[in-house]
């Protein structure tokens, strides 16, 4: 069998000694996929490209070559692009394409392909055009666009010697600043003193962009993506921990966290940043309290009237310390507010209100999304509000209903509330509601107190008593307890999801609470004793 008859300048070999390098690369792509697509950036005569055409691409896989040929416009890019089809077409392998044009409306155009297509992206890329480094950044970034998660990404000349490295015509400027800003996004496979970088991408493909009659596309490729905002002190920075690990764990892709400080150590801080992965889609950002903030003045409970006022954004969805996020919180970010201001699920304990608010549809605020755009144009008199009831049963969560009476229902699927205590007593006004939305809950909300007192352990009303997990009653009878404390273990604070970690201070508090109790009963009976010795003394002198 003859060899094909290629064409190329035998003194412009500048490929052929990567071939013992590149060939357990593509073993390793082809043992991945059984369709490989390969994309190179200057092609030449196509000496790589037919290389990577006959070892990756054959059989079922495709070549994209990208070179300017100089536009066509001068006799030697004639002859290196007649030379590179020839030589594709010697090959045997009708897969592959060439585009005769810069780097960078080439990576253009091939990024607008791409979005309409069932399985985007290319599993090997050769960046081996312009040595200006600017444009070496520029072609890195736009192929890595294009790059599939476990792609292989190619840099060429690292160490060319044509000009100084640190020189901006060198492209190992360019190649060093790519890599400095998608640090955390591959594995480097080559030595640092390899002549060219190989990086195997670890990260998903993500386009970053849409064009004009292309709706089909997700909202997160615009890069939008989901803003969480908590209001803590450091009481609460144990849950918190629950809270945020669970929500970066069923959530996928770019998730924004502000925590508003409302009296954090650095000890909380560092162990709440160590509940977010080391992916750059996360990001975690402490934010301090204005010494004029309405939570300073009246206490940290109020924190979340502050929001709008805070955060550097326009959207947010806000979640209580005492939560357990059990499903990705995407399809809840992108509900329809419908031009309001919030949206939140109803309060189980008081589904219309009671008797410190006026009877209507009342929320419970521990989630709630939030249109802190609209939330601005009133939220002076939401500050006044919260001043006025400052004294109110369930205060910032009343001043919040009173001030926002038409917002938009969610599910209880995103805030399941009072389960396996409450929820199971029958209400004229919770029979309105759909409960059964609560079976396999999104968001679990752990309600009541922290330590409730023996008043509320012993009152018949409510049995099991509500109260959270990591307190010295636990949350006897509720269904997710555990699935709580088991979250509580893959944080920072794991030591006090063991059984050690668990009594280590209830026995305290339980004492405490019993001797409390103990108080208000001697002060009971000495009350009644004196109003008895009172109207006894009136008796005798009437």
């Amino acid at each position: 069998m003859t060899e094909p008859a290629y064409r190329f300048t035998s003194t412009q070999d500048w490929f052929t000694h990567n071939v013992s390098s590149w060939t357990p690369l593509i073993e390793d792509v082809k043992g991945r996929t059984s369709h490989p697509r390969a994309l190179e950036i200057g092609s030449w005569e196509g000496r790589s490209a037919i290389f990577l055409l006959n070892e990756l691409c054959n059989p079922g896989g495709s070549i994209v070559c990208i070179d300017h040929f100089d536009l066509l416009t001068t006799a030697a890019g004639k002859e290196r692009f007649e030379k590179i089809q020839h030589n594709l077409r010697s090959a045997g392998n009708d897969n592959s394409r060439v585009i005769p044009q810069f780097s960078f409306p080439a990576l253009m155009l091939l990024l607008e392909e791409e979005i309409g297509k069932q399985a985007p992206g290319f599993d090997w890329i050769y960046v081996d055009g312009s040595h200006e480094a600017d444009d070496t950044l520029l072609d890195g970034e736009l192929c890595w666009r294009l790059a599939r998660k476990g792609a292989i990404v190619i840099f060429d000349d690292y160490h060319w010697d044509a000009e100084p490295e640190d020189s901006q015509h060198h492209p190992k400027r360019g190649i060093d600043a790519f890599l400095k800003l998608h640090e955390g996004e591959y594995v480097r496979l080559s030595d640092p003193s390899h002549y060219q970088v190989v990086l195997r991408k670890t990260t998903d493909m993500r386009i970053g962009f849409l064009v004009a009659n292309n709706g089909s596309q997700p909202a997160e490729a615009f890069g939008y993506g989901v803003n969480l905002a908590l209001a803590i002190d450091s009481f609460f920075s144990m849950p918190a921990a629950v809270a945020v690990k669970t929500a970066v764990q069923h959530t996928p892709g770019r998730i924004s966290i502000y925590i508003v400080d409302c009296g954090l150590t650095e000890d909380d801080k560092r162990e709440l940043r160590h509940c977010i992965p080391g992916s750059r889609d996360v990001t975690l950002s402490f934010l301090p309290l204005p010494e004029d903030s309405i939570s300073r003045e009246l206490g940290p409970v109020w924190a979340k009237l502050d929001l709008f006022r805070i955060l550097p954004i326009e959207r947010v969805l806000y979640l209580d310390a005492d939560i357990l996020v059990r499903a990705d919180l995407t399809s809840l970010w992108h509900t329809d507010l419908q031009d309001r201001a919030l949206g939140a699920a109803p309060d189980i304990g008081h589904p219309m209100g009671h008797d410190s608010v006026e009877s209507h549809p009342y929320f419970n605020a521990g989630v709630m999304l939030m249109d802190l755009a609209k939330i601005r144009e009133t939220g002076n008199r939401l500050l006044e509000r919260a001043r006025e009831m400052r004294d109110a049963k369930f205060r910032d969560q009343d001043a919040l209903n009173l001030h926002f009476k038409d917002w938009v229902p969610l599910s209880l699927r995103w805030n399941a509330q009072g389960l396996g205590t409450y929820v199971l007593y029958p209400s004229a006004d919770r029979e309105r509601l759909k409960l059964d939305e609560m079976n396999d809950p999104a968001i679990v909300h752990f309600t009541g107190p922290v330590n409730p007192s023996l008043v509320e352990v012993l009152n018949p009303y409510v049995q099991p008593p509500t109260a959270k997990p990591w307190g010295y009653l636990g949350s006897p009878g509720h269904p997710f307890c555990e699935e709580w404390w088991g979250a509580l273990a893959k944080t920072p604070y794991a030591a006090y999801a063991t059984s050690e970690g668990r009594t280590s201070k209830r026995k305290e508090v339980m004492e405490q609470r019993i001797s409390e109790a103990a108080e208000e009963f001697r002060n009971r009976v000495q009350e009644a004793m004196n109003v008895f010795k009172f109207r006894k003394e009136e008796d005798a002198l009437a």
